[in-house]
């Protein structure tokens, strides 16, 4: 069974204005707006209702291993931005 190819952002303006029966040029702005707006508050957590939210997370250090040589490295400690899918996201698609 073949994989369905994921839709390009050209698709996905021309769906979202049609959809919403604005131009597509409407559609980009709006969309690029909401991407600008969900980097500047990512460090405080951004919820898109619906879809899920970017929250910012506090990796603690580690041990390791290098693959290659076998040998035990310590990984320090690190921020890192995840993306937690909502659950109504969840069950429409699982």
């Amino acid at each position: 069974m073949a994989k369905a190819a994921t839709m390009t952002k050209s698709q996905i303006m021309a769906k979202l204005a049609e959809s919403n029966s604005v131009t597509k040029k409407a559609a980009v702005e709006f969309v690029d707006s909401l991407v600008q707006l969900a980097y500047k508050e990512a460090k405080k957590g951004f919820t898109i209702p619906g879809l899920g939210k970017l929250v910012l997370v506090n990796r603690k250090a580690r041990m390791g291993r290098n693959p290659a040589t076998g040998e035990s490295i310590k990984i320090p400690a690190k921020k890192v931005l995840k993306f937690r899918i909502a659950k109504a996201a969840k069950d429409a698609v699982l």
